[in-house]
């Protein structure tokens, strides 16, 4: 049997008429409400190559089967191609939840969940290279501390639910990438100094440990909800800064870059950046941010079109077509 990827089926075109089946990853159900007071559900399937929506109304043979479904699952499903504004949105035929046996057997979970392209390992080994780099003492074992106290398991963090990096190890790519940026840009920039901005960068997003599940479809927890990781990390970061007895200026000056990482008030920084080091690393941050984007939609993009679909982090669609040079 021939299942196909949801990048696949984006590339059939709206003049076709085809019934696939899908392995899928169920990433989100929504109830909604009609006009006339009826539900239906908003569905989002995907796997690593994206994801889409379909419609399941309440006449639907799958509708009770979707209501009390959590995002995660594994799903077969057999559908036709159907597209709404010029998007695929299928019709759904049927649906089948993948048992245990069988996902392992296919091992489906590596198939539909994004990864980074480095082994954790090696991302791993990087990171705490670069935290032994730190030639402060007392700022080197403040950033040690941090991560220390949350194990090993917060290197398979997601960095985000879907806007960058969102996927297992999603957290310990973006940091890596951070610092490999930041490093390559330090020299151009003496006015910053260097042991704080590299600490900045390696603990700008830790609170996402404590923000996000580490499930194949991130959600939020409970602290992830009430507090955010701005908060959650500028707690993890002054916690370790009193352990250690980091100077009172410096921990002040790293708790600001953890507080102000995100650059403008809307788009969830506490502060602006009001430090050199603080511009710096909000500036690398979004960098990278941008362009796991952009390597996402560059991946996910059917072969055939000229742009991607308009995603939300980037407010625009991106030429995917690779220019003649």
């Amino acid at each position: 049997m021939h299942f196909w990827g949801t990048r696949e089926l984006k590339a059939i075109g709206g003049d076709k008429e085809v019934r696939f089946t899908s392995v899928l990853l169920l990433r989100k159900v929504e109830t909604r409400h009609a006009r006339n007071g009826s539900e239906y559900l908003k569905i989002e399937l995907g796997d690593k190559s994206g994801s889409f929506g379909c419609t399941c109304f309440e006449s639907h043979s799958s509708f009770t089967f979707f209501k009390t479904s959590k995002a995660g699952e594994i799903l077969q499903v057999e559908g036709m191609n159907r597209y709404y504004q010029g998007n695929f949105n299928p019709d759904l035929v049927s649906v089948k939840p993948l048992s245990e046996a069988e996902i392992v057997e296919g091992n489906w979970r590596a198939l539909l969940t994004e990864g980074p392209e480095e082994a954790k390992e090696a991302l791993a080994e990087e990171f705490w290279r670069q935290v032994e780099n730190i030639q402060h003492e007392s700022l080197r074992e403040t950033i040690r501390s941090v991560f220390q106290e949350l194990g090993e398991g917060w290197m398979i963090s997601p960095a985000a639910r879907s806007m960058h990096h969102a996927y297992p190890c999603g957290l310990l790519e973006h940091t890596v990438h951070v610092v490999r940026a930041g490093i390559a840009l330090l020299p151009l920039y003496p006015e910053i100094q260097a042991d704080l901005a590299i600490a900045g960068m390696l603990a700008h997003d830790v609170g996402k440990v404590l923000e996000y599940t580490n499930d194949s479809v991130p959600e939020r927890t409970k602290l992830g909800t009430l507090q955010g990781h701005i908060i959650l990390g500028y707690r993890l970061v002054r916690k370790a800064a009193l352990k250690n007895k980091l100077d009172p200026e410096l921990t002040e000056r790293l708790e600001h870059m953890v507080i102000s990482h995100q650059g403008e008030p809307e788009w969830g920084a506490a502060v602006r950046p009001a430090t050199p080091e603080a511009v710096f690393v909000s500036l690398v941050d979004n960098l990278d941010a941008k362009m796991g984007m952009v390597k996402h939609l560059l991946q996910n993009t059917p072969p055939n079109a000229s742009f991607s679909e308009r995603f939300p982090g980037l407010e625009s669609q991106l030429l995917v077509e690779i220019p003649k040079i």
